[in-house]
């Protein structure tokens, strides 16, 4: 019998679950499994309120809605920004102190990657807050584990965000220095020497907590970051496995997209989740 996901709170409203990482919010043409949403079907027996989303890699705490009043409060939440949303990531160098960046983002014009964005003037505002936690040295590079808060939501934005500071998140395919990287994970072709950089099969972010005023009181849920991402931070070694998640091969190759984000633009369909 398939785990569907762990259970962090339920009642008669909401459904609080933990998404693990490697698997897409949004519906797939994979069988029932192959996403969080048609796993959250199958264990209500309707269709849920999915209120917000996360990036495919990134696992943690997420919100749905069970009914349509809670869903309309619950959007309503998000839309006036009373919901706080956490985050804790690993980050190539020696991050200091804390602070925000608010820089805005759009579309990577010049990138092979048609899902990419980047920080750019005309861009939508965005607003990131974090703080360094600590540093930790493995492998003679020195890295950081730092807590992060949104204050807008865009694609990408944590990643985009930590990679213009220069601290790309440890294991980024896409943001960490050379997006041909992920290219060639999208095609099924990462190389030793590409997983080596890489250190760990899933971008190096978590979303830990989340709280929102509900029913008259702040509600807060929490959902630790997943072994391996304690290990790589304790310094233990952290083998490399495989998605258990993936599609099935040969359904993630690219396909061109013509006129979007450059020469040779690719969508890897089941792989890119926006949130």
């Amino acid at each position: 019998m398939v785990s569907l996901f762990e259970i962090l709170h339920e009642d008669a409203d909401l459904l609080i679950l933990r998404k693990p990482a490697g698997l897409v919010c949004h519906p797939t043409k994979g069988d029932e499994y192959s996403s969080l949403v048609s796993r959250v079907r199958i264990h209500l027996g309707f269709e849920p309120h999915m209120i917000h989303r996360l990036d495919r890699e990134t696992g943690g705490v997420m919100a749905f809605a069970k009914t349509d009043e809670a869903g309309a409060e619950l959007r309503a939440l998000w839309a006036a920004g009373l919901v706080t949303k956490e985050y804790v990531a690993l980050v190539r160098g020696r991050m200091r102190g804390d602070g925000f960046i608010d820089q805005p983002l759009g579309k990577e014009l010049s990138s092979a990657v048609a899902i990419k964005d980047c920080v750019r003037p005309d861009g939508a505002a965005a607003r990131t807050r974090w703080r360094c936690e600590h540093h930790f040295d493995r492998g003679g590079e020195t890295y950081s584990q730092v807590r992060v808060w949104l204050d807008t939501g865009r694609k990408h934005q944590i990643r985009i965000h930590l990679a213009h500071l220069g601290h790309p998140i440890v294991g980024d395919k896409l943001y960490g220095g050379d997006e041909r990287i992920y290219l060639d994970f999208v095609e099924g072709r990462l190389s030793e020497a590409q997983r080596g950089f890489l250190h760990v099969p899933f971008h190096a972010l978590h979303a830990e907590r989340l709280w929102f005023p509900w029913k008259g009181s702040e509600v807060g849920f929490l959902a630790g970051p997943e072994p391996w991402f304690r290990d790589f931070a304790a310094g233990r070694d952290v083998p490399w496995f495989e998605d258990p998640f993936a599609p099935p091969a040969g359904s993630r190759n690219p396909r061109p997209v013509p006129g979007s984000a450059g020469p040779g633009a690719i969508v890897p369909g089941t792989d890119s989740q926006q949130g």
